[in-house]
């Protein structure tokens, strides 16, 4: 894969008006890696290494392990604390970007709340530049409960739908 520098450019607009503090993609030998809100310098690497920075606002850096809704880091601690207490195992984004709970717009969700789910089951799909990657289940079970909406921007990891995993597959 190879990146154009206005392929970079685009990025780090969608970067800079995203909520997000910072992207990594990979692919290949290709690494791309960008920060902001004062995380550091934002690096691409593709054989040889190029460095730019991209803009830095006045908001302090805040570190990967606290989310920016919640400065303490309380929405983290919540969410473990549910799934734990209750015995549900989260379905959770394997990259950034746009969610889209249908198929087409006309088109039923592909799970809702009680659905029963297998590991390979597509349970959304997310949307990066136009590349659509389907999100699998992973476990087998009941969606108890769904965290994302349709054209809901997600980040990595972050947990997308509950199950309650069915005995004996957890």
């Amino acid at each position: 894969m190879t990146l154009t520098e206005d392929d970079v450019i685009r990025i780090l607009k969608l970067v800079e008006q995203s909520t997000f503090d910072e992207l990594q993609l990979e692919s290949g030998e290709l690494k791309l890696v960008v920060k902001k809100k004062g995380c550091g310098p934002a690096v691409v690497e593709s054989g040889s290494a190029v460095t730019g920075t991209t803009p830095a606002s006045s908001a302090p850096a805040r570190g990967p392990e606290t989310p920016a809704s919640e400065p303490d880091g309380r929405k983290d601690r919540k969410t473990k604390t549910v799934t734990e207490k209750e015995g549900l195992v989260p379905i959770k984004a394997p990259l950034l970007g746009t969610v889209y709970r249908r198929p087409s717009p006309e088109a039923p969700p592909y799970v809702e709340v009680d659905s029963f789910v297998k590991e390979d089951d597509t349970v959304c799909m997310i949307e990066v530049m136009k590349v659509f990657t389907a999100v699998k289940a992973g476990i087998r079970g009941h969606i108890t409960e769904i965290l994302v909406e349709t054209n809901a921007m997600v980040e990595y990891g972050q947990p997308l739908f509950l199950v309650k995993p069915e005995a004996g597959s957890a």
